[in-house]
């Protein structure tokens, strides 16, 4: 199955990190969607029983309370093999499958998720004002067009 990253496509640093992962995934692995997409919506609404999301206490079923976080915009979504990684297991989880030395990010995973969590939602929050963002959605090029999902 594909790796699926869903951000946030208004966001100047969402689409920033977006460039990066292109710019590192020699092997395409990843493909790409914005959290207002139609396939976003779909891909997190409850009709998708099988999926479950990954936290700390373990795999959880798709409810309305994970879905409407899924749907914050809040939070870059990863999502593999039927489950769905957020916040910072979300950026280790993609780092672990880029090239180069920029896997090693993915030793990240040393420190608790409540203090990789804490400086994740810290730059989420501030994203916009320290960042900026689009007034659009972001449209990918023609070489990259088979990589966005709807």
């Amino acid at each position: 199955m594909d790796k699926i990253i869903l951000f946030d496509g208004v966001c100047n640093l969402c689409n920033a990190s977006v460039n990066f992962v292109i710019d590192r995934d020699s092997q395409k692995k990843f493909k790409f969607a914005s959290l207002q997409s139609a396939f976003a919506q779909t891909l997190v609404s409850k009709e998708n029983k099988d999926y479950k999301l990954h936290t700390k206490r373990g795999l959880l079923p798709l409810n309305e309370e994970i879905q409407n976080e899924l749907n914050s915009l809040n939070s870059i979504i990863y999502f593999e093999n039927g489950i769905f990684y957020t916040k910072s297991d979300a950026v280790l989880r993609i780092a672990l499958h880029l090239d180069g030395i920029y896997n090693l990010i993915s030793i990240g995973k040393i420190f608790p998720t409540s203090l990789r969590d804490f400086i994740y939602e810290y730059i989420a929050r501030n994203r916009y004002r320290w960042f900026g963002k689009s007034d659009s959605c972001r449209m990918p090029t023609s070489e990259l067009k088979d990589r966005f999902l709807g």
